[in-house]
């Protein structure tokens, strides 16, 4: 293969992947209905647009940030408060989390799968601890 065939190549995995895996957060955003969850717990729905648009902002500027050489010093308060707003972002996708794990039973009921809910947690569980040991471990 020459090296612009492999370079094409690299391009298009890379770019595959980058749709695959923001697609994927979009959808995580959307079915878990974060913002709106957000405006409503706050009580703060004529700032939603705000909140979209921090989430979009953020992705985008993070996503420069880590493609590019720019090292950040900053100072320990600094890193405390990038921490801290980890934290919440963390925080609010594991709280969407338990909301909708409530689902998974009565969406099991409904497909048919009732008496088998135990192998698709176990099969869930199992796949995050394989997952997470790969991508540990080789990356």
């Amino acid at each position: 293969m020459t090296q612009f065939g492999e370079a094409f190549l690299a391009a298009f995995i890379g770019l595959a992947g980058g749709i695959a895996v923001g697609s994927g957060m979009v959808a995580f955003l959307v079915v878990l209905d974060i913002i709106p969850r957000l405006a409503q717990i706050t009580r703060s729905f004529s700032k939603i647009h705000a909140y979209e648009a921090a989430v979009v902002l953020g992705s985008l500027l993070f996503t420069w940030v880590d493609f590019s050489d720019a090292k950040v010093h900053l100072f320990p308060m600094g890193a405390a408060v990038v921490g801290i707003f980890a934290g919440c972002f963390v925080g609010m996708l594991a709280a969407a989390l338990t909301e909708i794990i409530n689902v998974l039973p009565i969406l099991a009921k409904r497909v048919g799968m009732g008496s088998y809910m135990i192998l698709l947690l176990m099969a869930m569980i199992f796949g995050k601890v394989v997952g997470s040991l790969f991508e540990w471990l080789f990356y």
